[in-house]
């Protein structure tokens, strides 16, 4: 009897040891669960932050990159010859330009002044009025432009020139200012400059050019 008695303690802590077991065991299971839920919700939480992280940055170097604006003249033709206006003798160009716009907002700028040069001293002017090109688009202007032939004149002079030159070599300067406005957000200053050359033949009335254009942003 007292053999028996015995046994039965030890059947007990068998017991006990078996189901502390089973409880470590579930949970092991229960934290291992938590583990992988805690590193999922983190991917889930990871990939949520990324995604506007990553369309900022394609916004920004695709759309909100802020491009060159381009300016060129297509051709410059006689509107009035050497005539005699009030007195004055002038010579008055159309310049057909464009300004292509590659951004995907709107470039706004202000007025603007051609100037027209001779042996470096100014000989005529245009004006450009403000606009607007839209995004993507090309702007087309009629620009026109005086010259006063008497300040040519006055140049060879003191040049002591050939008065009687068939041709005249000219130059004109054009700075245009404005603004390219992304999203009502970013804001960028661009300054568009073209220097133009021209060969004006006073006999045939005939013009020659070539531009150069430089963007600053």
């Amino acid at each position: 009897m007292a053999d028996n008695d015995q046994v039965k303690p030890l059947a007990a802590a068998h017991h006990l040891r078996s189901d502390y077991e089973d409880h470590e065991a579930m949970s092991a299971q229960s934290d291992l669960r938590r583990k992988k839920l805690y590193i999922q919700c983190c991917g889930c939480l990871t990939v949520l932050l990324l995604i506007p992280v990553v369309v900022f940055i394609v916004l920004f170097t695709t759309v909100c990159h802020v491009k060159n604006p381009g300016m060129r003249m297509n051709s410059v033709s006689i509107q009035r010859q050497l005539e005699v206006v009030d007195g004055d003798q002038n010579i008055t160009l159309l310049v057909d330009v464009q300004m292509k716009n590659p951004n995907y907002a709107s470039f706004k700028f202000i007025n603007a002044t051609s100037v027209v040069y001779y042996d470096g001293v100014a000989v005529g002017e245009g004006r450009i009025p403000a606009g607007m090109a839209k995004a993507r688009r090309t702007l087309r202007m009629n620009v026109t432009v005086d010259i006063v032939p008497a300040k040519v004149l006055m140049v060879q002079k003191l040049r002591s020139d050939n008065m009687n030159s068939e041709t005249w070599s000219l130059s004109s300067y054009t700075r245009i200012i404005g603004k390219v406005k992304m999203l009502k957000i970013i804001k960028k200053n661009v300054v568009v400059v073209l220097n133009c050359s021209f060969t004006y033949n006073v006999s045939s009335q005939a013009i020659q050019d070539s531009c150069t254009q430089r963007v600053k942003l």
